[in-house]
């Protein structure tokens, strides 16, 4: 499995990559491999502040329900608006075009807590 290394990774299988005071936010390799066929991404969070751990959204596969959980305490600035029409980009490129919200952070030293690229792989036995 895939994980790079400049993403930060949280035991709930989101990623985050951190550019400035913004980042953008999806679910890993591992994550997608587990729910299966994406078929349906629902964020309604857009111009919020989210706390840490908190759930911005859910993303639906074709045998189950998941929450999404914000890595980082931020404000949502957009979603991926390629994801209304193909929410399978999650499970083709889940690190690229399969990103699902630009948000801006509140506190930038939290990513700083976050799993590095070998402890997610230890976590998920990988």
């Amino acid at each position: 499995m895939n994980f790079p290394a400049e993403l930060k990774y949280t035991k709930d299988h989101e990623w985050i990559r951190v550019e400035g005071d913004e980042a953008y936010i999806g679910i890993t390799e591992f994550a997608q491999r587990e729910l299966g066929d994406i078929v349906y991404i629902d964020i309604n969070t857009v111009g919020q502040e989210i706390s840490k751990d908190e759930v911005f959204g859910t993303v639906e596969a074709v045998k189950t329900v998941s929450d999404l959980f914000m890595p980082v305490t931020a404000t949502v600035l957009e979603l991926n608006p390629m994801l209304d029409s193909q929410p399978e980009l999650v499970n083709t490129d889940p690190y690229g075009d399969g990103w699902m919200v630009k948000v801006t952070l509140t506190n930038a030293s939290e990513a700083e807590g976050l799993l590095s690229t070998e402890d997610y792989a230890a976590l998920v036995g990988a």
